[in-house]
C-alpha cells in the first residue's frame, strides 16, 4: 500500500488487492478486485436510473402534464387523490398553519432550524452575483446585471421522509437573491396533512404561499399556472423520478435548478481512517433511499474487511434496515485500490454528489479532486453537517452531474442582462469590421443597420 502524500499509478490495469472471501457479509456490499472492474460498477451505478423503467414514467409524466395544463385544479385534486388517496381541498394550506406549526415545534428543534437557517442565510447571502462595468477603449460602455426573477417555485419531497432541511436550503437562497414570490409545493400523508417541522421550516423561511400537492402534478401547476397555483419563473427542489421528468420536460417553460437523481455518497479513506465512522457515514447515505449509492474506496484491505463487519452491527437495531440493505446490496460498493492517485483518478471519474476524504492529509486530497457536488474535509466533516446546517446547499448534481454543474445557488434564482452601450467614436472605429463580418454571413440588412449609421 502508498500511505502519505498521493503517489501516480501509471497502469490502469495495475490489479488492485484482492479482497478475502471472508468479507463482506454475503449479499451486503460487493467487492471489486480490478481498476478495469471498479470502472465498470461505478458506470453501472451511475447509470442506475437510465432504461426501460424511465422509458415507461416519461410517457406516464407526459400525460400528466398535459392532463394539468387541460384541467388545471380538477387535474391536481382527482390526481392527488388517485396517487396519494385524499382529496387535497383546499389545495393551499392556510398561512396561519405555518405560523402554528412553528409554535407547535418542540425547543429544541426550533433552536436547531434556527442555527440552521441562520448559517445558511450567511452563507448565501455572501454568494449574490455583482453587477459588471466595463469602459472600452472608444468611450463604449459594456456590462452585465443582475436581477431576480419574479416568481419561483419550490419542491420539497415527500413520502419515505420529511425534509426540513430542503425546505431551507431552496428558500434561503431563493430570497438571498431577491424573489419577490415563493410557492412551495410538497405532498401530503394520507391523511391531507404536510409534516408539522417541514411546515415550521416554511415559516422560519419566510415562506406563505404552500400547496399540498406533489409529484409531476405539482411540477405541472408551476411551470403552466391553474386557477389556484399561478406559474413560475424557476423550479427548484429534488423529487423521485417522475418529478425529475417532469422538471426535464418543462424546462425551456420554466427554467429548473438541475435533474437531481437518487443520492450517493463516495468515501475515500487511508490507514488513519475509523471503521465505524466509514460505516456510519455510508449508511447515512443507503437510508434515504433503496437507490441511494455509498462507495467506500479505500488503500486499506483491513479497512474493506472491517467496515461491513461492523456495518451489520449498526444495522441491527437501525430503524430503516430494510431500505438500507435494498441500497447497499444493489448499490453500495468497496474497491480496494494500491495508492490515494488511484482512489482520485476513480472518484473524478464517478464524479460524486457527495465525496467525503478520511485522509492523513484530506486539503492536499481535495486539491487533487476535479469533480465532485460537495467535499467534506477530514474526520470532523460528516455529510450529515452539510445536509442540514454548514452553510453551502445540499442541492447537489448527482449521476455524474459534477463533470458540469454545481449546487443549488442564489444564482439559481437570477438571470443577468448584458448592458451595451456605443458611442460614434467607437461605432466610428468598429462599424467597418461588423459589416464585413455581416457579409461573410450573408446578412444583408445586419450590414446595411451599421452603414446607415456611418453616412
Amino acid at each position: 500500500m502508498v500511505h502519505g502524500p498521493l503517489s501516480l499509478i501509471k497502469n490502469n490495469e495495475q490489479v488492485m488487492t484482492v479482497l478475502s472471501n471472508e468479507h463482506p457479509p454475503a449479499g451486503l456490499m460487493r467487492c471489486i478486485s480490478t481498476a478495469t472492474q471498479a470502472e465498470q460498477e461505478l458506470d453501472r451505478i451511475a447509470t442506475r436510473t437510465t432504461g426501460a423503467t424511465q422509458r415507461e414514467a416519461e410517457q406516464r409524466v407526459q400525460e400528466i402534464l398535459e392532463q394539468v395544463r387541460r384541467d388545471g385544479d380538477q387535474a391536481l385534486i382527482f390526481l392527488t387523490e388517485q396517487f396519494d388517496g385524499f382529496r387535497p381541498e383546499p389545495l393551499r394550506i392556510d398561512p396561519g398553519l405555518l405560523e402554528q406549526a412553528w409554535i407547535d415545534t418542540p425547543a429544541n428543534l426550533r433552536d436547531a432550524l434556527d442555527l440552521a437557517h441562520r448559517r445558511i442565510q450567511d452563507f448565501h447571502q455572501r454568494q449574490r452575483p455583482s453587477d459588471l462595468s466595463v469602459s472600452g477603449i472608444h468611450g463604449e460602455q459594456l456590462g452585465r446585471r443582475w436581477r431576480p426573477v419574479e416568481a419561483a417555485g419550490l419542491y420539497i419531497p415527500g413520502g419515505r421522509a420529511a425534509y426540513p432541511s430542503t425546505v431551507l436550503m431552496n428558500a434561503v437562497p431563493a430570497k438571498a437573491a431577491g424573489v419577490k414570490r415563493i410557492a412551495m409545493v410538497t405532498p401530503a400523508g394520507a391523511n391531507g396533512l404536510i409534516n408539522t417541522t417541514v411546515l415550521a421550516a416554511a415559516h422560519i423561511a419566510g415562506i406563505r404561499e404552500v400547496y399540498r400537492v406533489g409529484g409531476a402534478q405539482a411540477i405541472a401547476a408551476l411551470a403552466y399556472g391553474t386557477e389556484t397555483i399561478q406559474k413560475v419563473d424557476v423550479i427548484s427542489g429534488p423529487g423521485n423520478l417522475f418529478v425529475t421528468l417532469a422538471k426535464k420536460s418543462v424546462y425551456g417553460q420554466v427554467g429548473i435548478d438541475s435533474l437531481a437523481g437518487p443520492s450517493e455518497v463516495l468515501v475515500i479513506a487511508d490507514q488513519t481512517a475509523k471503521p465505524e465512522q466509514v460505516a456510519a457515514d455510508l449508511l447515512a447515505q443507503a437510508e434515504h433511499d433503496p437507490l441511494a449509492a455509498a462507495i467506500l474506496l479505500t488503500t486499506e484491505e483491513e479497512l474493506s474487511r472491517s467496515v461491513p463487519v461492523e456495518i451489520e452491527r449498526q444495522l441491527a437495531s437501525h430503524p430503516r434496515e430494510n431500505i438500507c440493505r435494498q441500497s447497499l446490496n444493489q448499490w453500495g460498493l468497496i474497491v480496494t485500490c494500491n495508492s490515494l492517485e488511484q482512489c482520485a483518478s476513480l472518484s473524478d471519474r464517478f464524479a460524486p454528489e457527495h465525496l467525503e476524504l478520511l485522509v492523513e492529509r484530506p486539503r492536499m486530497m481535495a486539491d487533487r479532486i476535479n469533480h465532485a457536488g460537495a467535499i467534506f474535509i477530514g474526520p470532523w466533516s460528516p455529510e450529515a453537517v452539510g445536509d442540514y446546517l454548514a452553510g453551502p446547499n445540499h442541492t447537489l448534481p448527482t449521476c455524474g452531474a459534477a463533470r458540469f454543474s454545481g449546487a443549488l445557488s442564489v444564482e439559481t434564482f437570477m438571470s443577468h442582462t448584458s448592458l451595451i452601450e456605443f458611442n460614434k467614436e467607437a461605432l466610428d472605429a468598429t462599424g467597418v469590421a461588423v459589416e464585413t463580418l455581416a457579409m461573410s454571413e450573408g446578412l444583408h440588412s445586419h450590414a446595411n443597420s451599421v452603414r446607415v449609421r456611418l453616412q
